[in-house]
């Protein structure tokens, strides 16, 4: 089995030890500064960020970043990929300030050299959104999130399960705003969907209908909030049930 297919198989353990001494080899062969070898780099680092160990990532995207800032220039794709990728470590590490520069300018220069409605585009511009939303910035936050929802609604569909998503997110940052009127029928629908494409008790829907739960206190829907309530409970139980 190669480091590709560990890794897509969700193996980072065991892609990681296949990734470094890819990346040792590289450097003897090739040189430090080789565009093989820096994409080595920019694979290991990503393995430690899907393992977790988020210094180890950083260390090494930031060394990727600034070679290809030297040898490709600040505006290659490349250089931008490894900056979008380091932005993501930083976020991960609750370093949202040292992000957010980052995510503003990969925005940016997407949107010139990709076009607004470039999937990688969009991507870059919901996760400067989640940027804004953390750093407690929440009228950036909405403005964006609002037109990642619509190009996704355009480009998807109204039932993707990224459009989804993107709903969630916005109701998230409406109910941080107190515009819980706002808030509530979005996550009606990111329940009810999510329930028909990934079931009642995913992980993903249960969080939707907590998030529902929460609006209603906020709305004092009493008897919404007891029935959906009930409801939650319920599943868990059944599904804790299974699991013995």
């Amino acid at each position: 089995m190669g480091i590709l297919t560990y890794s897509k198989s969700g193996k980072y353990q065991k892609a990681e030890p296949l990734k470094a001494t890819v990346l040792e080899k590289q450097k003897q062969l090739l040189g430090a500064d080789h565009s093989l070898t820096l994409h080595a780099m920019a694979n290991l680092a990503n393995t430690y960020h899907k393992l977790g160990r988020y210094q180890e990532a950083e260390s090494l995207k930031v060394s990727v970043l600034e070679k290809r800032k030297t040898l490709l220039g600040a505006d290659h794709l490349d250089t931008l990929h490894a900056k979008a990728n380091l932005a993501i470590t930083y976020y991960k590490l609750g370093r949202y300030q040292e992000a957010e520069p980052l995510q503003a300018t990969v925005l940016e220069k997407w949107k010139t050299l990709l076009g607004a409605d470039n999937l990688d585009t969009l991507y870059a511009m919901a996760n400067l959104a989640n940027t804004y939303h953390k750093l407690r910035r929440y009228q950036e936050a909405e403005d964006l999130k609002v037109t990642v929802l619509e190009k996704w609604k355009t480009l998807f569909s109204a039932d993707h399960l990224d459009t989804l998503h993107a709903m969630a997110n916005l109701a998230v940052t409406y109910c941080e705003l107190a515009r819980y009127q706002e808030a509530e029928p979005l996550q009606v629908i990111v329940l009810e969907k999510r329930k028909e494409l990934l079931g009642a008790d995913h992980p993903n829907t249960l969080a939707a209908l907590d998030n529902l739960v929460a609006t209603y206190h906020k709305l004092g829907k009493n008897k919404e909030e007891k029935e959906l309530q009930a409801q939650y409970e319920q599943v868990v139980s059944k599904k804790n049930s299974l699991m013995v």
